[in-house]
């Protein structure tokens, strides 16, 4: 399938692990050049050479105020236009919400939530210019409320709202706006997780994740490479007519409308 990615210019934010990794190497697969943006630069460089492209590091903590402009003008330094930006950047701490500081709070919305409203705003104009599009990853706890999940579930369901607003006025300029909620993937996050199931239950780690997966309605955990490919979707012309799409990738775990 012919994704007319070829040559197209996208940036990925969070692109040293994990999702992010896997998004790269799936558009890098497509033939898209890479900014690849994340605060580890050995991380980002394990991406890079597993991406067979051109491509370009930007290590920078985007939860700093200014570090998703410098990111934007980096991208135009080095490849003179920007078609895709994929705000895949953020994670959020899990726990009771009475024993969560508000610097947790700050945290889970200074990188996942912030970082996105800024790097949407800074590459605006030039996606304005190139007619392209965003791709934000979300997740399925702005959809369905966890006591665990109070600051993820917000930031989450916040990100979605700005999804919607964004596509809204891409509509006018030309932006397509889209975003993916990802159920439970395997990550280096969701092992983690599995390992501690594991040894406080006293099972095998497929018998742990098997349980776990069990336990919320789904076969099984998914791949990154599965989220990747939802993301060469919707960063591609093939999804052309999709503007302001919430798209579940999460194996059936979110039952509600």
């Amino acid at each position: 399938m012919n994704t007319k990615l070829h040559d197209s210019v996208a940036i990925v934010t969070g692109a040293s692990r994990g999702i992010g990794r896997a998004i790269a190497i799936g558009l890098a697969t497509e033939g898209a050049r890479l900014v690849l943006a994340a605060r580890s630069r050995d991380g980002l460089e394990d991406t890079a050479a597993q991406c067979d492209c051109d491509v370009r590091l930007f290590p920078a903590d985007l939860r700093e105020p200014d570090a998703p402009q410098r990111l934007i003008d980096f991208a135009l330094a080095e490849f003179g236009t920007i078609d895709v930006l994929v705000n895949n950047a953020g994670a959020t701490r899990r726990g009771d919400f009475l024993e969560l500081t508000e610097a947790d709070w700050e945290d889970g919305f200074a990188l996942k939530f912030f970082s996105t409203v800024r790097c949407s705003r800074a590459a605006w104009p030039h996606l304005v210019r190139t007619q392209g599009a965003i791709v934000n990853i979300v997740g399925v706890g702005g959809r369905t409320g966890s006591a665990e999940f109070s600051i993820g579930g917000s930031v989450n369901a916040a990100l979605l709202n700005l999804t919607k607003s964004l596509a809204d006025r891409g509509l006018t300029d030309g932006v397509k706006v889209n975003a993916i909620n990802p159920g439970s993937v395997r990550t280096e996050r969701l092992e983690t997780r599995i390992r501690a199931v594991a040894s406080e239950s006293g099972l095998s780690l497929d018998e742990a994740a098997a349980a776990m997966a069990k336990k919320l309605g789904v076969a099984r955990f998914g791949d990154p490479a599965e989220i990747a490919a939802a993301v060469t979707f919707l960063a591609s012309p093939l999804s052309a007519y999709c503007q302001g799409t919430i798209l579940d990738v999460d194996g059936g775990q979110t039952r509600t409308l």
